[in-house]
């Protein structure tokens, strides 16, 4: 009986345990990662949820922001129209024209001045004219004033920017009559800004919406396996030890969610493109529609990762002091 008698190592000996997780960091990095595999593999349909959550509130948030670099694209386009003219009654001198390029230059925000003789003047009036030129019968382009068109940097596009320059400009002397289009240039910049606040708001309402939803959706995973952490921590496992893998599977899970939103996005995108014309009256693709910048995708795979990691943390909160 005496040979089953279990063996108690004597006081000086220290009680040595095997190291699961293998030797030094990467090893235990190694072991944390294999569990986080084998949980998704014994749980797999409580991880298919949880992926396509996060798949499907990333894909919301993607098609939101596509819709919005998209606006912001068209309305880039529109602000170049933000042009200032400046009038005068006579034909200026090449030298005339150097001085004054100089001079409105030096005035900062600046992009382009073009010049604009009586004669192009004249071109363009008739062009305006199409299948009416019989009215100008007559009429010489002695009646039209020359011009300097500016366009402004996009910095110097917003109201008060404008204003400024355009005070600047009349005090170059020479110049007199300067037009702008002052409530064009209001009415843009607010319906812009109205744009910028909106998208704010809403991209806001729907950041805090999915972290609600893949927060909860994930814990109800954790939640799941409760008897499987109170198992672990009675057995002598250290908070670390038993959270580690979870947290790897929840970055797991917001990475594969975050891919399969980007794919799902660029089919959506690629689908719209090539079948829009049967329900359109033009075509998307001619209007510069543009997919999602590689830097707005890197964001959407960070924030599926951190939202992975996040809902994972929280949500082991409940059963793991930290």
């Amino acid at each position: 009986m005496n040979r089953w008698k279990k063996k108690v190592p004597p006081a000086n000996q220290p009680n040595i345990r095997p190291n699961l997780a293998g030797e030094g960091f990467g090893g235990r990095l190694g072991y944390y990662f294999t569990r986080a595999l084998t949980n998704i593999r014994q749980n797999v349909f409580v991880n298919v949820v949880t992926v396509g959550t996060i798949t499907l509130a990333l894909l919301i948030v993607s098609l939101f922001l596509l819709v919005f670099v998209n606006l912001e694209n068209a309305a880039e386009n529109w602000s170049e129209r933000v042009q200032v003219t400046v009038y005068f009654d006579r034909e200026l001198s090449t030298q005339e024209q150097t001085a004054l390029r100089g001079k409105i230059m030096a005035l900062g925000g600046v992009s382009r001045i073009g010049y604009v003789s009586r004669d192009e003047a004249f071109k363009r009036f008739v062009g305006r004219l199409r299948g009416q030129e019989t009215l100008l019968e007559g009429v010489r382009s002695d009646i039209l004033p020359t011009s300097f068109e500016i366009s402004l940097k996009r910095a110097n596009r917003d109201t008060q920017g404008v204003e400024t320059f355009v005070a600047s400009l009349k005090g170059i002397p020479g110049i007199t009559e300067v037009q702008y289009g002052e409530e064009w240039v209001r009415r843009f910049n607010t319906f812009l800004n109205f744009m910028r606040m909106l998208g704010a708001l809403l991209g806001g309402f729907l950041v805090v919406a999915v972290v609600f939803i893949v927060s909860n959706t994930i814990k109800l995973t954790i939640y799941s396996r409760r008897d499987e952490l109170e198992v672990m921590a009675l057995v002598g496992a250290t908070r670390f030890f038993i959270k580690a893998p979870f947290l790897i599977e929840g970055i797991i899970q917001g990475g594969a969610g975050a891919a399969l939103a980007v794919g799902l996005l660029w089919g959506l995108y690629e689908g719209f493109l090539h079948n829009a014309g049967s329900f359109l009256t033009f075509n998307p693709a001619a209007t510069g529609l543009a997919f999602l910048p590689i830097e707005y995708v890197g964001a959407l795979a960070v924030a599926g990762i951190l939202l992975g990691f996040v809902g994972s943390l929280t949500s082991l909160k409940r059963f793991i002091t930290v």
